[in-house]
């Protein structure tokens, strides 16, 4: 099966699968979970395809093994980003951009984290990026332990396991075997709709608030100076 490649060679999830096997998804699956350089992995359509994979026997491991194995990494991953979250604390607001490190990247999971409160733990899982830093932000806002537990748990499995299983499901459909580099590029396009509409939202707001500055007209100093001595007569 040639897949598509979005980007390098070494990034195509069927690249990476056929040179690294299921060691090589799990150990990308948990580096996107909680690990700052792993924010560029290809998680959803890594894992569409390993389940698409095993359906078609070209990956011999049973599909509820993969599915086991890819939830446990998911959650450890985010574990190990919660951790360091709370190690590295507010200094990772302060870190500078770097080639991999963007400090957006931070404040971006940070509005998510606080608009979501903790069932962004689950919601991060399915939006590129924001997935890496979320649990990461837990950590630095000491997100009550036991919460994230659940959480990242409910969020694991949902994501690991469903987006493997759907993968798993669509491989036996004739049209989605045929036309695999297109399904790859739906996967890509669905897990950024989130992000665009973040950004339109942001973008929004800031042209309202700014259109909100313009409009507002402080009063000439005349009027302000006749308000206080109005003040000072009523005294």
């Amino acid at each position: 099966m040639n897949t598509l490649a979005l980007g390098p060679s070494w990034l195509d999830p069927d690249y990476l699968i056929g040179q690294f096997g299921l060691a090589g998804v799990l150990a990308i699956v948990f580096a996107e979970s909680g690990l700052l350089i792993g924010f560029f992995l290809p998680g959803d359509s890594l894992l569409f395809t390993t389940g698409l994979l095993v359906t078609t026997d070209k990956l011999h491991t049973p599909l509820w093994l993969v599915c086991v194995l890819v939830a446990l990494a998911a959650i450890i991953g985010d574990q190990v980003g919660y951790l360091f979250g709370r190690k590295v604390g507010p200094s990772l607001f302060s870190r500078p951009d770097s080639r991999l490190f963007k400090q957006e990247n931070v404040e971006k999971a940070h509005e998510f984290f606080e608009k979501h409160g903790p069932k962004s733990l689950i919601l991060a899982r399915f939006v590129p990026v924001v997935r890496t830093f979320t649990p990461i932000i837990a950590g630095v806002s000491r997100m009550n332990y036991r919460s994230f537990i659940v959480f990242n748990v409910i969020g694991g499995v949902l994501w690991g396991v469903g987006v493997t299983l759907l993968g798993a499901a669509l491989g036996n459909v004739a049209f989605v075997h045929e036309n695999i580099e297109a399904m790859l590029v739906l996967i890509v396009l669905i897990s950024v709709v989130p992000i665009a509409i973040e950004f339109l939202r942001a973008r929004g707001k800031a042209k309202k608030a700014a259109v909100a500055g313009d409009g507002e007209v402080p009063p000439p100093p005349q009027d302000q100076a006749a308000g206080r001595r109005g003040r000072h007569a009523k005294r």
